[in-house]
């Protein structure tokens, strides 16, 4: 699958509360254990978190990306999730869920899908670089209601 623009149209979004791993402008990408994955040549242009209370497919809580201004790490935020991105890191795929305090327009999704397309670029190389195998790549605008059903509501016993 590539990168599509395709807009999913969504009916009343749902309200999600998110903890702000990696502000806006940051160089260094958390993990949700606070832990540094990795320091990027280029700042993050979006605050990027994960959702209270749900594991994405990977194992790990489900990844949110905040838009708008620069948000504190640590911090948590009540928003709505307007769609998701598909990406398939080292051949596990996982989705990013788009969220925002307003409707997320055309211009915005170009340039979330954009990020996505490039950041999958450069995580393939430092897959290769970690010797971890597998494709990495963006697969699109996804449905939010579709991401929310893939991850697993936290239960007792998770992390």
């Amino acid at each position: 699958m590539s990168c599509t623009n395709e807009p999913v149209a969504i009916d009343n979004p749902p309200w999600l509360d998110v903890f702000i791993e990696t502000p806006k402008g940051s160089f260094l990408k958390r993990g949700w254990t606070g832990d540094i994955d990795f320091v990027s040549p280029f700042p993050c242009p979006f605050n990027y978190g994960s959702v209270d209370g749900y594991l994405g497919l990977e194992g790990d809580m489900l990844d949110a990306v905040v838009l708008g201004p620069r948000l504190r790490r640590g911090s948590r935020v009540k928003v709505r999730a307007f769609g998701a991105v598909g990406l398939t890191d080292h051949g596990m795929y996982d989705d990013k869920l788009i969220c925002s305090r307003q409707a997320v327009g055309p211009v915005q999704r170009r340039f979330v899908l954009m990020f996505f397309r490039l950041y999958a670029r450069g995580k393939g190389i430092l897959n290769i670089w970690r010797r971890r195998a597998g494709p990495n790549r963006c697969e699109g605008w996804k449905d939010v209601r579709g991401a929310m059903a893939r991850a697993r509501p936290l239960g007792e016993g998770d992390s």
